[in-house]
């Protein structure tokens, strides 16, 4: 009850007090996007002839709030959480629209138009690790909820989220940061060009962290991150822009644990039962994008990109069930290589004052993995091959998107096709299943109507899909192969005043049946079609040219359609969340911030008999600026909250039970962590 009255009291000081920042710029309607000017709430206009860009996220928020990496910089994504369960090694698990969207199933995530999610992944469908990026590299982040968007394909059913670096960083950057539990951190980017910026730019950033974490075995976590970018403009028409990055990281993990453990003192929270856990992984990329505008208007993008991914992860989540002698612990491991291209073409055209866009894509997407492997082991060391085989996954695809303005009205509509190629060699048996291919079109339909400077009306509808494994694929000939997603959103955009901006939507959303790969068991199991309902509600006042605020609630009533009633509950689906936050921005000076995340209790089984706890956490920043450094303290569940971050219905069984029990096991989350910061710009 008291965190229901400190959610609701920071939400009147949201609509009473302050907000976050703004701008327009022409993308998607509910497109979110960071820049670095601050641009106050009076200049939001509601146009008829322009899509909104509202920045309820803002260089000013990334500064203000903690962020140990760029995974969780999509914690500022109204109504997404993320939960780490592997010692911080692991991508994260992600919540967004009534979904576990596990480790990327139904979010697409990219970065600088690269795929971060790993299809056919030895971990999961759609793991999406997005470690490799360094946050303080990145310049924009956009996002959408839903799956309305033409430009984005496979995966993008509960929504997507978009990481875009600097072309040119502002400054140099020299940062040492140090905190609780043995955390350390240090950056380094530099300006490489500094003369003619109009001309050519480039930059390199390199980031080193370790920490042992809260945990009683001791994490060991490091991780190097290097990324280096460079942009070129060839003439008044053309330009270039190379990246490449490189990433690698080890640690262990004390794995999740089973509460009557903890309960009857065999453990404490943050021991382990089995310390063997942990793992390696890493990533290296290349990116070359290239652009010509042929005339105003007009204008083609090309992108080639290409990685190579390492991964190896050792966990057990059922302790001694299936194996009473030696335990149950399990590898994953695969090799990848990734290869793809995307061709763009834009087009504008005008007549009196209706205005048309138009955008043509194509392109293809291929991954070639080798090993992937799921064993059985035993402190690190292999036992046997539970499965292990190699995977050829391939994606054309093709879009057109017409955007039409006309008077108040503005129109836009989509269609988009994906072909899909899977292939899998199974190394453990001579006989050998077919490969399958499998088209899917996907049409998309977005409305808007202003009907003054203060009121503003949208409907979204649209048809999205998330590919299955290429396991389950080939072992299902069915129709399933790319279970297809159904959305729509109603919604509205009010300003009744220059302080106060409130967006509100109410949606549906519908994923048809599917079969899932999992990853831990090497099995196949039939999920059946899903119903979501909710409404989201965003609250943005400022009161003063420095002071800014947030706050938003999301309510879903995510369902099973194929189970009986009282049994229809979907598994770790969150059904009310709140993010918001109260920040003090000055040029120079002091700084600060204090935001929130409420996750309310959900069910963790189908008859909602185990619960996965809520919690509410507080996060609290405060800097001293200068145009030549920056002091900064940031301190992580300020009310040093007893939590859990990752939670699971799971059966397993303790070495000395006869019996196996079904009950939640968790991860803890994180407990008081402060952290100084030391920056020096040059």
């Amino acid at each position: 009850m008291k965190q229901v009255i400190l959610i609701l009291f920071l939400h009147c000081i949201a609509a009473n007090i302050v907000i976050a920042q703004t701008q327009l710029q022409e993308k998607q309607i509910d497109t979110l996007a960071i820049e670095a000017p601050i641009v106050q709430l009076k200049d939001l206009v509601l146009e008829p002839n322009t899509k909104l860009q509202f920045s309820t996220i803002s260089k000013l928020d990334l500064a203000l709030q903690p962020v140990k990496n760029s995974q969780e910089l999509m914690r500022k994504v109204p109504g997404l959480f993320i939960a780490q369960h592997a010692g911080g090694g692991k991508a994260e698990q992600i919540f967004l629209r009534g979904f576990d969207c596990d480790h990327g199933t139904d979010v697409r995530v990219g970065f600088d138009g690269m795929p971060v999610n790993m299809v056919s992944h030895a971990h999961g469908q759609g793991y999406a690790d997005a470690h490799f990026i360094i946050p303080e590299t990145i310049q924009q982040i956009d996002f959408g909820a839903g799956p309305y968007y033409t430009q984005h394909g496979n995966l993008n059913t509960a929504g997507y989220v978009n990481f875009a670096s600097y072309q040119k960083i502002p400054k140099s950057i020299l940062q040492l940061e140090a905190g609780r539990f043995d955390s350390y951190r240090t950056l380094l980017m530099i300006d490489l060009i500094k003369n003619q910026p109009e001309k050519q730019s480039a930059y390199l950033a390199g980031e080193m962290n370790f920490t042992n974490g809260p945990t009683q075995n001791k994490q060991g976590f490091q991780r190097y991150n290097i990324f280096g970018k460079y942009h070129l403009r060839i003439n008044d028409a053309t330009a270039l822009t190379v990246s490449l990055s490189s990433f690698k990281s080890d640690w262990n993990a004390s794995g999740q644990i089973p509460s009557r453990a903890v309960d009857n003192g065999i453990i404490d929270r943050f021991g382990s039962i089995d310390p063997t856990e942990g793992g390696q992984t890493e990533r290296h990329n290349a990116n070359l994008i290239l652009s010509h505008v042929f005339k105003p208007g007009h204008q083609w993008v090309n992108q080639f990109y290409y990685s190579r991914l390492k991964f190896n992860l050792y966990s057990n989540f059922s302790f001694y069930l299936n194996d009473p002698i030696q335990g149950d612990a399990i590898n994953q491991a695969e090799s990848r290589n990734l290869l793809g291209y995307t061709s763009t073409y834009q087009t504008q055209a005008y007549l009196g004052n209706t205005t048309l866009k138009t955008n043509y894509g194509l392109g293809f997407r291929h991954d070639a993995t080798k090993d992937s492997r799921l064993s059985s082991v035993v402190k690190r060391n292999f036992l046997f091959n539970i499965a292990l085989g190699n995977i050829q996954e391939t994606n054309a695809f093709a879009f057109m998107q017409k955007e039409l303005h006309v008077g108040k009205w503005l129109l836009e509509a989509g269609l988009r096709a994906d072909y899909f190629h899977f292939n899998y060699e199974n190394q453990l048996t001579t006989s050998q299943l077919p490969s399958q291919a499998k088209a899917i079109l996907s049409p998309k339909l977005n409305l808007q109507y202003t009907l003054n400077k203060a009121l503003q009306f949208f409907v979204k509808a649209g048809k999205g899909f998330h590919s299955n494994d290429t396991r389950v694929v080939v072992a299902n000939t069915g129709k399933d192969i790319l279970p297809a997603a159904h959305g729509a959103d109603l919604g509205i955009m009010f300003k009744p005043n220059k302080q106060l901006f409130i967006q509100m939507a109410y949606w549906q959303l519908y994923l048809a049946q599917e079969f899932v790969y999992v990853g831990d068991e090497g099995n196949i199991e039939p999920s059946g079609a899903s119903l979501r309902k909710g409404v989201d509600l965003s609250i943005r006042y400022q009161l003063s040219k420095h002071i800014f605020s947030n706050a938003s609630l999301n309510l879903t009533k995510p369902r099973s359609l194929d189970a009986a009633k009282g049994e229809d509950y979907i598994p770790l689906a969150p059904t009310f969340t709140s993010i918001g936050g109260i920040y003090y921005k000055a040029a120079t000076g002091w700084n600060g911030g204090l935001n929130y995340r409420y996750i309310q209790n959900r069910p963790a089984n189908e008859d909602n008999s185990i619960v996965a706890k809520g919690y509410f956490l507080l996060d609290a920043v405060i800097n001293y600026t200068q145009p030549k450094y920056e002091i900064g303290l940031s301190v992580e569940n300020l009310l040093n909250s007893q939590w859990n971050e990752a939670q699971f219905a799971t059966s397993s069984r303790l070495q000395y039970e006869p019996a196996p029990v079904t009950e939640l096991n968790f991860t803890p989350g994180t407990p008081f962590f402060a952290k100084l910061k030391l920056a020096v710009y040059f």
